[in-house]
């Protein structure tokens, strides 16, 4: 039987600068730990390293969003679950600047590393998706690569619609892996033999529902772009070990899956291979 706790108290009032309340979620939802630093329960603390291994999003797909959402040079763009830097980069890279809203802090580490030579493009900060910290009214686009997920996405869209300047957008993305590759089709294989049930939740979900949920935003558009992306075998079979959501459904079985993967990896006997992804976004428009 799986319990659900939620409980808050109220602070002192010199401490309402810094906390309104503290709430423990037992699942998903983010907390604050006790030293006093921003965490969230999914924590990617040991996979950060593999994550600067995984592909950038599609080119295609980032540019198209963009004119999308009519944000040029010079807009302020807020980059939440920004990770190592992988979206955080593209869009400096497209002259937008960027405030990173990263919790972990190995990953905001890494990507404050991978940024550092972007001081005025680029800030770093620790804070989570459900409470950003930032003013209201204060971008012209928020992101989320990949991160969208693993938060409360109904306070996450109320949060992202705060912070929006008036006609400012929203837009989540996800890396999807073509499961039909002849490659990757053996890896599903040797997954759902493991785990028969096996899902991948809600990253693979379309997000329309739950985006026209909140009534925050206008109609959804959606935007794909397809990027292949090589990778040595050594840094594919790390990339599955960094797995979160196979981790967690396999418990006491994840070695084994990690080792049939890698064995038949390696007798491709081949170096590296391409993996074929599809980036997939879902964007709307603040609504008036």
């Amino acid at each position: 039987m799986i319990c659900l706790l939620i409980f808050s108290f109220r602070i002192p009032e010199k401490s309402k600068r810094i906390f309104k309340s503290f709430r423990l979620v037992l699942g998903y939802q983010n907390f604050l730990s006790t030293g006093l630093t921003m965490k969230t329960a999914w924590d990617y603390s040991d996979l950060a390293q593999a994550y600067l291994k995984r592909p950038d999003y599609s080119d295609s797909a980032i540019d198209e969003l963009l004119v999308t959402c009519g944000a040029k040079q010079g807009a302020r763009a807020c980059d939440i679950g920004a990770g190592v830097a992988h979206l955080t980069l593209m869009l400096a890279d497209r002259g937008l600047e960027v405030t990173a809203i990263e919790p972990n802090d190995n990953m905001r580490a890494l990507g404050q590393q991978r940024t550092k030579q972007l001081p005025n493009v680029v800030a770093y900060i620790e804070n989570t998706a459900e409470d950003t910290g930032q003013d209201d009214s204060m971008f012209d686009i928020v992101t989320f690569g990949s991160s969208f997920n693993v938060t409360d996405r109904q306070a996450s869209l109320t949060e992202t619609a705060r912070i929006l300047k008036p006609g400012g957008w929203f837009a989540a993305m996800w890396n999807h892996r073509d499961l039909s590759d002849p490659i990757q089709a053996e890896i599903e294989g040797i997954i759902s033999d493991a785990i028969p049930e096996y899902g991948y939740g809600t990253r693979r979900e379309d997000q329309t529902d739950e985006i026209n949920k909140s009534g925050l935003f206008g109609p959804v558009e959606k935007i794909e772009g397809t990027i292949l992306h090589e990778q040595q075998v050594d840094d594919v079979v790390e990339a599955w070990r960094s797995h979160a959501t196979l981790h967690r459904q396999a418990g006491d079985g994840f070695g084994a899956i990690i080792d049939k993967i890698e064995n038949q990896l390696r007798a491709l006997k081949a170096p590296s291979i391409q993996v074929p992804y599809t980036t997939r976004v879902w964007a709307a428009k603040r609504a008036a």
